[in-house]
């Protein structure tokens, strides 16, 4: 049961990476969060799995960079490839190294992120509670609080009080909903398909990062590695339905055409996933604030999406905790003009640019983009100012700027 005579505290909505960041931010400057999520158990299927360089940097300041690295594979190039040709512009982030203290991307599944987080949480402080399989129902809101509906997992209903509500409830959000903000944008006509494989690709295609974005004949796959496993992500063929592209026939079909094996692929799990690039009017609404998939949502391709929303965690809270301790609630606004335009200019704009690169079909413009980027890949100036910007650390940076 939760005691809902509470008010003097901040609720968060939603215990994926980037609620569960907001509450660790907020209780290490001794605030008090009440932390709600709809499911009963943390979510262990196929989600974000890319940690970018500036990322890192920051879940260094809560001491969980190095466990995370632990736990992951730092993977110090990503490459656009041609397949089955293997010709191919390798982007090595080394040259990152003045820039950031983990000049690489790290692969993890964002649930280790969530798992560290959650054992960390009572460390950090006593004033974090998080209950599981509560559902927001509605809410209400005065200048000096915020009053929340909620129903308990026995089907109970119950009342909320706080100072703040964040909420970080993902792309269906609750409270998104309850305070009358709606997605902006569009949904890409193609849905992709996750399928997870123990295969050893890397044994079977020369020079594999452990990111790599490949053309190939039948249209375009990515094969992203992971300490146990590869992810690769597929499309229906020209003829086929999702239904049809979904079956285990099917996604042998396309796997065999990476690797030809001669026997199965033994797939340990599939999903389809609609791809969106869709933003919140505002990030604010009075005293409930939007962070991550609850505000914006882009195409996968890039892996900016979970950090965009742990970069809006960092952004955001910071700025709660100075008005908590009594600066004027406008800095908020300023956290709403900081993280939209990065959110839409360059997130939205960038992964938007990286699916349309993969989705083009014509052999002679794949091939002269190729070329574009090997010759980027080769210097080493062009290099670094590609990093920086699809590393996300430019954006960050020119959003410092907006005051």
């Amino acid at each position: 049961m939760i005691r809902s005579s509470v008010s003097d505290r901040v609720i968060v909505v939603g215990a994926g990476p980037v609620g569960l960041t907001c509450a660790a931010l907020l209780v290490r400057a001794g605030i008090p969060v009440l932390l709600l999520e709809a499911t009963s158990e943390r979510a262990s299927d196929l989600r974000a799995s890319t940690w970018h360089p500036p990322t890192l940097d920051m879940i260094d300041e809560l001491g969980l960079a190095d466990s995370l690295v632990a736990r992951g594979l730092v993977t110090p190039t990503w490459q656009v490839r041609m397949h089955p040709s293997g010709e191919r512009a390798v982007f090595d982030l080394g040259v990152l190294a003045g820039e950031t203290n983990h000049p690489y991307r790290l692969q993890c599944e964002q649930q280790v992120y969530c798992e560290l987080l959650e054992e960390r949480l009572p460390t950090f402080s006593k004033l974090c509670t998080l209950q599981r399989g509560v559902t927001v129902t509605g809410l209400r809101q005065s200048d000096s609080g915020v009053v929340v509906e909620a129903r308990e997992p026995d089907g109970a209903t119950v009342t909320l009080q706080a100072r703040w509500l964040i909420g970080a409830d993902g792309a269906r959000s609750a409270i998104r909903e309850a305070v009358g903000l709606h997605l902006e944008g569009s949904t890409y006509p193609e849905t992709t398909i996750l399928a997870t494989t123990q295969f050893a690709f890397e044994q079977h295609l020369e020079g594999l990062s452990n990111v790599n974005y490949c053309w190939s004949p039948h249209g375009t796959f990515s094969l992203l590695r992971l300490p146990n496993l590869w992810r690769v992500s597929l499309y229906a063929d020209a003829d086929e339905s999702i239904e049809q592209a979904l079956t285990r026939a099917s996604i042998e079909v396309k796997l065999q055409r990476i690797v030809p094996t001669g026997r199965p692929y033994d797939v340990l799990e599939a999903r389809p996933y609609r791809i969106h690039r869709r933003i919140a009017p505002t990030y604010r609404a009075g005293r409930v604030l939007l962070a991550g998939d609850a505000a914006h949502l882009n195409s996968p391709s890039g892996g900016m999406g979970m950090n965009g929303g742990l970069h809006d965690a960092f952004n955001l809270c910071e700025k709660l905790v100075q008005v908590w301790y009594g600066a004027d609630d406008a800095l908020l606004d300023r956290y709403v003009r900081q993280r939209r335009p990065v959110a839409q200019e360059q997130i939205i704009a960038q992964a938007h640019q990286n699916r349309t690169r993969m989705q083009e079909r014509n052999s002679d413009k794949r091939q002269a983009t190729l070329r574009e980027l090997q010759a980027i890949a080769s210097s080493p100036e062009r290099a670094r100012e590609h990093l920086l910007k699809t590393s996300m650390i430019a954006g960050l940076r020119e959003a410092a700027e907006i005051v």
